[in-house]
């Protein structure tokens, strides 16, 4: 059984540790004590508050579940620790200088930086842009406004650029575009809505190059008690890990 170290101790680290049925949780790290206590005590971990303490703890992997700071801060001495890093905020890796140091170091400890498909689906199929580089990479996200702290009467496109830029306006919704960029190979060009309609995040993915074309729609189903998360991208941390083990893993 795999064990391992949780940074971050909110929505989406609660739906990691009370579902880890092939997983053990030992260790879990989050600077707000009370929530550290809080999910130590559901899965049976140790918390943390003290980030050296908790990587004295026994894990092979650490699961970042934290924010884009938390990998900026913590992502290089965790490698360094001789543990793989598994990330979910993957908008810290928008950042050429910061990625490609962080990367360096993984080559230099022998170990890995693990990107889960998040709120989307697709990302294996799209590693054959770093072959045969697309020629449209496009991410379009519609959410509803409040979910972004604000109000419109209508449905409005708020930014349209590259995802390396929008990170700089909207650093808490752009690690999908983050990741699709990654997985292909090229920045992706990104499109963000708000709709008053809109119920759900959706994620819609335009993609064209000599292999073909590809159109993908998410509608993410909210997680339970953090509808500006979504529950699709707390899961495929678990699908990543439980695979981990599995002699068997399809499409990676």
């Amino acid at each position: 059984m795999i064990k391992i170290g949780l940074l971050g101790c909110g929505n989406v680290g609660h739906i990691i540790a009370t579902n880890a049925e092939s997983i053990q949780v030992t260790a879990v790290f989050d600077i707000i004590p009370g929530r550290a206590e809080e999910l130590a005590a559901l899965c049976h971990a140790q918390p943390y508050t003290d980030f050296d303490a908790f990587m004295q703890d026994d894990f092979s992997i650490v699961v970042e579940a934290a924010s884009v700071d938390a990998v900026r801060i913590y992502g290089e001495a965790v490698l360094r620790s001789g543990r793989d890093i598994a990330v979910l905020s993957a908008g810290a890796l928008a950042d050429d200088e910061f990625r490609e140091h962080l990367v360096e170091v993984a080559r230099e400890m022998g170990k890995k930086i693990r990107i889960p498909s998040g709120a989307i689906i697709g990302l294996d199929n799209l590693k054959v842009g770093q072959i045969s580089p697309p020629r449209q990479l496009l991410l379009r996200t519609t959410k509803p406004p409040a979910s972004l702290g604000m109000t419109a009467e209508a449905p409005t496109e708020i930014f349209k650029g590259l995802a390396h830029e929008c990170i700089k306006q909207y650093p808490k919704n752009i690690n999908v575009a983050v990741a699709l960029g990654l997985a292909a190979g090229r920045d992706a060009d990104v499109e963000l809505w708000v709709d008053p309609a809109a119920e759900r995040n959706t994620h819609e993915i335009f993609v064209e190059g000599d292999f073909g074309d590809i159109y993908v729609r998410v509608r993410n189903v909210p997680s339970p008690g953090n509808p500006a998360t979504s529950y699709m991208a707390a899961l495929s941390i678990l699908t990543l890990l439980k695979n981990l083990e599995n002699p068997l893993v399809v499409g990676t």
